[in-house]
């Protein structure tokens, strides 16, 4: 499955914004600690790759809805194999935004706890959250793209080579 590689750098992305974690809770001056610099650069790198995977996901089932949709305009395949794969965007896209939301709403509030503009504890519960919601996101994703498999299959079954076109040869 294509998508699986998507998922596994989603995984990544929380290991990644684990790994932030555990150096953000090692600080222990505040923002003239050594550490500071790693912890905002591992920050910014999990955010990009929760970024990443989520937007790829998002953009891998609007493309093969888009081939499912083409399957049943141009080739009859039965209409309810679109509306399957409508509904199954509309369970991956809420949770994939809002991991990726909060987790740029953590990045950026910790940028702020730096400089004493944000109190830590609204940036600590803000990582929760994100860790909360991108298991939530690559959970769902993942049942999704299960799911988008299957009925990518099943919409191929249908595909009969009496239903295609014949390609013409040329000479």
């Amino acid at each position: 499955m294509r998508g699986r590689v998507l998922l596994i750098i989603g995984a990544l992305a929380t290991l990644a914004f684990l790994a932030t974690a555990v150096l953000g809770y090692r600080l222990t001056s505040g923002a003239t600690d050594p550490g500071v610099p790693n912890h905002l650069l591992i920050g910014l790198a999990s955010v990009l790759m929760m970024l990443f995977s989520h937007c790829w996901v998002l953009i891998y089932l609007v493309s093969t809805g888009g081939a499912v949709r083409e399957a049943v305009r141009e080739q009859g395949v039965d209409a309810s194999f679109d509306e399957a794969s409508r509904l199954l965007r509309r369970r991956a896209i809420p949770l994939a935004v809002g991991a990726t939301v909060v987790g740029f709403a953590t990045f950026l509030l910790g940028a702020a706890v730096v400089p004493n503009l944000v109190p830590a504890w609204i940036h600590h519960a803000l990582f929760y959250a994100t860790v909360l919601a991108q298991g939530l996101a690559l959970w769902t994703e993942g049942r999704v793209l299960g799911e988008n498999e299957k009925l990518l299959a099943d919409v191929d079954r249908r595909l009969t080579p009496s239903t295609l076109e014949p390609v013409p040869h040329a000479g």
